[in-house]
């Protein structure tokens, strides 16, 4: 775990728990994202990592959001630039997504297959997942030859290999002890 994600952990806390507070969880994420990417940016990050007053700092990365943070987001820009942990922002994006997705009761998941799953194994796979996670889930699916055949499946910590590749690990594995 990065260190930047651990300094960003409260932070996004504290903005999720307002976002709800005020039912402007979704306008919140959106203002996240955006400042997010300022300050991925490779000026911005130069000048993130300057010596330059936390007040002007705040100004600056304000003036250069412009309308996408509203009055909230500018204090929260604002404090972040007065502890030096504008650099979090975005991990706290990252963080605040994983909150939203916790409290709209989402999950995205991570299918690996050897061939493209046709449009009813995606809905059977999909219906499956979201009644043993008691959640909404988004399926991302990829192709991966590698595993011969069968699926790989990655929801958060949990994951549900079924591929042939792995099969044949395990029983290679079982042959030479």
């Amino acid at each position: 775990m990065s260190e930047l994600t651990t300094v960003a952990r409260p932070y996004a806390k504290a903005a999720f728990d307002y976002a709800v507070e005020n039912k402007a969880v979704s306008q919140w994420q959106d203002m996240l994202v955006f400042a997010g990417e300022v300050a991925k940016n490779d000026e911005m990050r130069k000048l993130l990592s300057s010596a330059m007053a936390a007040d002007k700092l705040a100004e600056l990365f304000i003036n250069i959001c412009g309308e996408q943070i509203d009055l909230a987001g500018q204090n929260l820009v604002k404090v972040l630039a007065q502890n030096g942990r504008l650099k979090a922002l975005p991990d706290i994006a990252v963080l605040f997504s994983e909150y939203k997705s916790e409290f709209d009761k989402e999950v995205d998941v991570e299918v690996t297959s050897a061939v493209k799953l046709t449009k009813k194994q995606q809905s059977d796979i999909s219906a499956s997942l979201e009644t043993r996670l008691a959640r909404k889930v988004k399926l991302n699916c990829n192709v991966d030859a590698a595993i011969v055949a069968g699926v790989i499946i990655k929801a958060g910590d949990t994951v549900i290999d079924g591929s042939v590749r792995s099969k044949l690990n395990r029983l290679s594995d079982a042959l030479q002890s």
